[in-house]
């Protein structure tokens, strides 16, 4: 299609309007009025002049008729002629009865002979005296007959001056003109001072409109001026009471939004909100860290687009059930994996409906509870009411095997002492006797693990760390992993003894299990100072492993409880056990780690500053 044009006629604009359709009113008024004056006046003019013609050929010839009867031809062509020179006379003639001239007022034209048509006339003159007819298109002339005696004798005849005829008409129709110009003049200085009446208070209104829609959210420039006491200053007062009910509504509505948004944005839960379509239309901070998506990833996006499809499958089955049942749909459980961590999640979805003002629904509220740490706890408790069965089993066993394991000792002693055996049986006997110890300092290990002792004194570290490297010698010989050892002599520690064998018995097993094809492993213990108060003394441990280290995202979550990366094995409490263990001797934990990938080396280190509390209470300066 060709591109449409379209011209415009009138301005916009109230005063050009008014002005322009006062203006062409006028002036059609005008022309109607002159028509009519027009018709009138040439009327009236066609009527004085027929009168006027009438009364100058009798006048003419009565003095003809004079002139005659006193035998003075001069006389009567000086009638002639002074009839001639009258201002709205064109020519005066006066003919025998043949229509002869015999005399005629001054000008060549004026001796022409009479026409057919005016003979014609000359019979209609004779009956009732003055005769006046028309010829020539606008010529008038009249003939009136001249009596000798009580004898028709000849006729005057005398023709009007066209020019002047006319000029009386334009003289009434100037006359009109400057009247109209006068009334149009008159009429758009009164539409002008009208229109700026009019126009002022709505340019203002008009104003006070434009501000309000280019920043609705000001009240700048409000109430507007009433400018005018009259039907547009009622409405400019209305406009003001209109502007400050929305003002009040919409600092309401701000209210309400702001209290909605913080509730939204700070909800512990996962928020979202989806139109027909399956697009985001808004959500959370939580539902996106949820999905670890920022929030503007979402928005305006489908389900599919941003999720995992199974994922997305589970909410689109809720959703979809929600737009078609028109009703809520409650505590669906939706599971997928972290493709980062590689941990199952499980959520636990709710969906409403939300209708719009025509009660059909319009969008699907959805509220997402992340209840993966809820599934870990449970597995996790689970695990530790195992563990703790069988740590309770383990101690039973143990404290039952320390009798025969006694007598079992006392009968090797005997034999090796008192039964003459020579070699090789005597070195046989005394491979069982540290066989046989061996397995007395596994029971006693497990016995102290399980024995907590409930006052804290001072403790060998040295020997603390042997005991736990001692109860993991198998596994850390079997992985090839060697242990570096790094006591200060004579080292000890005012602590529960008990609780930090099981510190460093977590920290070492995890070291051992981040190194599965062997490695490095250092322990080391030195006196120190606190990190944050150096006036604090204590000892610094360093647990250190050149295994596959961890990733940040996972060094941030290490110390929570039932956090795990071993899926089968792990229970995700060993190190929020030991971060409490250490809170309570008023120690801290550093961790630094790298993970070993492109050829490059990793591994994990643990620092552990435990202050040395004397019995008192105090540290040691």
């Amino acid at each position: 299609m060709g591109r449409r044009w379209t011209i415009r006629v009138f301005s916009r604009s109230i005063r050009t309007q008014l002005l322009v359709g006062l203006v062409v009113l006028e002036a059609m008024s005008l022309l109607l009025f002159g028509l009519v004056i027009l018709r009138q006046q040439t009327g009236e003019i066609r009527s004085r002049v027929t009168q006027r013609l009438a009364h100058e050929s009798e006048s003419m010839a009565l003095q003809v008729d004079e002139a005659l009867k006193a035998g003075s031809w001069d006389q009567v062509r000086m009638s002639v002629r002074m009839m001639g020179k009258g201002p709205s006379v064109e020519a005066a003639r006066v003919t025998d009865l043949a229509g002869n001239v015999l005399f005629a007022s001054d000008g060549a034209d004026d001796w022409r002979a009479l026409g057919p048509d005016e003979l014609g006339h000359r019979l209609q003159a004779q009956e009732g005296g003055s005769h006046v007819f028309r010829f020539d298109k606008d010529a008038w002339e009249a003939v009136h007959p001249v009596h000798q005696q009580g004898k028709l004798w000849g006729y005057a005849w005398v023709e009007t001056d066209r020019s002047w005829d006319k000029e009386q008409l334009n003289l009434m129709l100037r006359s009109t003109a400057i009247f109209g110009l006068i009334w149009i003049g008159g009429s758009i200085v009164l539409a002008l001072g009208l229109s700026y009446s009019i126009t002022k208070p709505l340019g203002v209104l008009h104003a006070g409109t434009r501000a309000l829609m280019l920043a609705p959210e000001t009240a700048g420039g409000f109430p507007l001026p009433v400018v005018t006491q009259n039907e547009i200053g009622d409405l400019i007062e209305a406009f003001n009471r209109m502007v400050a009910s929305l003002e009040e509504q919409r600092a309401g509505l701000n209210d309400t939004l702001s209290l909605l948004d913080s509730m939204l944005a700070n909800a512990p839960i996962g928020l979202a909100f989806l139109d027909g379509r399956g697009r985001f239309v808004r959500v959370n901070r939580i539902f996106g860290e949820m999905n670890g998506l920022p929030v503007s990833r979402l928005l305006g996006r489908t389900k599919r687009e941003v999720l995992p499809a199974a994922v997305a499958e589970q909410l689109e089955q809720a959703t979809q059930l929600v737009f078609a049942e028109n009703v809520p749909v409650r505590n669906v459980e939706v599971t997928g994996t972290d493709a980062g961590t590689g941990q199952p999640w499980t959520w636990i979805v709710s969906a409403y409906p939300i209708r719009g003002t025509s009660g059909q629904v319009r969008w699907v509220g959805v509220i997402v509870l992340d209840a993966s740490d809820r599934k870990r706890s449970e597995e996790a408790l689970r695990k530790t009411e195992k563990l703790a069965a069988t740590g309770r089993l383990a101690a039973s066993i143990a404290h039952e095997i320390n009798n025969p394991l006694e007598a079992i000792t006392n009968l090797l002693y005997l034999l090796s002492n008192h039964s003459g055996l020579e070699e090789p049986a005597l070195g046989y006997v005394q491979m069982a006797e540290h066989e046989v110890k061996r397995i007395a300092e596994i029971t006693q290990q497990t016995l102290r693990f399980y024995r907590q002792s409930t006052q804290a004194a001072r403790a060998s570290l040295e020997e603390l760390l042997d005991s736990v490297l001692s109860l993991h010698q198998v596994r850390l010989g079997n992985k090839g992993i060697r242990v570096e050892r790094e006591y200060e002599p004579g080292i000890d520690l005012f602590c529960f003894a008990g609780e930090l064998r099981q510190v460093f018995a977590n920290l070492i097993a995890n070291a051992i299990d981040a190194m599965p094809e062997g490695g490095r492993l250092l322990v080391r213990a030195r006196q120190s100072q606190n990190w944050r108060r150096p006036q604090v003394g204590g000892v610094r441990f360093v647990i250190a492993d050149t295994g596959s280290g961890m990733t940040a995202a996972v060094r941030k979550r290490i110390f929570e409880a039932f956090f795990t990366t071993k899926e089968v094995t792990g229970t995700g409490l060993g190190l929020w056990v030991s971060a409490e263990i250490v809170e309570k001797h008023g120690g801290s934990f550093r961790v630094k780690s790298r993970v070993a990938e492109g050829g490059r080396d990793g591994g994990t280190v643990f620092e552990l500053f435990v202050p040395d509390w004397t019995e008192s209470g105090a540290g040691k300066d």
